[in-house]
């Protein structure tokens, strides 16, 4: 039987690697397309694929089996469960591939796309610019239907133009900018705040105008320094919670 190829991923030895490899598998999975595979390689064969022990791939697929993503029956191997709930909590952790994984597994509309000018809030960001690439995306609960988040990304024009629209209906920002475009992504800052849903978030999210949201903003950087994308996220706070886990090591 063919078992399901998950995305590699380079480690931060500075981060637990279990952490790491859990949220790397499981952007796969919610990126995963309908006709893979939903058998997932041996314990051992995807400890070889992600460079680790096989203890460190236990621990991270027990956090997927408690999630509920993977089931895992003795003699018969580990699956994908297809109809596991995609929303997920907001966890910061300092790893690229959790901010991917946390952004995967929604169906995507491209709302919006376009050159505007810099505006005024982010012109901290792009000093050197006048102009940069917006996108407007909205994110829905593919089971459901149900809007779970609309986010507005700003992006250097540079990156912008090696874009495929349609890379943005199957994967988050984030994932394109380093896996498609080829971006030198070394760090993303992440803000999260409480507000009160706007108009514009009201109608999008199909909530009540005024109640609770999650409002994030992510600010990628690359190695020099240089501010790649600002992504600005609101999440329905009836579908999210704010996770923020601290290595004591």
């Amino acid at each position: 039987m063919t078992s399901f190829a998950p995305d590699s991923v380079v480690l931060n030895r500075k981060l637990p690697l279990w952490y790491q490899v859990s949220q790397s598998l499981r952007a796969s999975i919610l990126g995963r397309s309908p006709q893979d595979p939903l058998r997932l390689p041996t314990e051992e064969q995807l400890a070889g694929h992600y460079g680790v022990s096989v203890l460190t791939m236990r621990q991270a697929l027990k956090e997927l089996e408690d999630e509920g993503l993977i089931t895992r029956h003795r003699r018969r191997g580990t699956f994908i469960e297809p109809h596991a709930l995609r929303a997920a909590p907001v966890r910061l952790l300092g790893s690229v591939d959790a901010i991917v994984a946390q952004q995967s597994g929604m169906k995507t509309e491209l709302l919006d796309r376009g050159t505007v000018p810099v505006p005024p809030g982010l012109a901290e960001y792009f000093p050197d610019l006048t102009e940069v690439a917006a996108y407007h995306r909205l994110r829905s609960d593919e089971e459901t239907g149900e809007p779970t988040n609309h986010a507005h990304n700003h992006v250097r024009p540079e990156l912008a133009a090696r874009i495929d629209p349609d890379d943005l209906a199957r994967w988050p920002m984030t994932k394109v900018l380093r896996d498609v475009v080829g971006a030198d992504i070394s760090r993303i800052t992440d803000t999260v705040e409480a507000r009160l849903a706007d108009p514009e978030t009201a109608r999008l999210l199909d909530v009540p105008l005024l109640s609770p949201i999650l409002y994030y903003t992510g600010v990628t950087y690359d190695s020099a320094g240089r501010v790649l994308d600002v992504a600005v996220i609101h999440y329905r706070g009836d579908r999210f919670s704010f996770t923020v886990t601290l290595d004591a090591t």
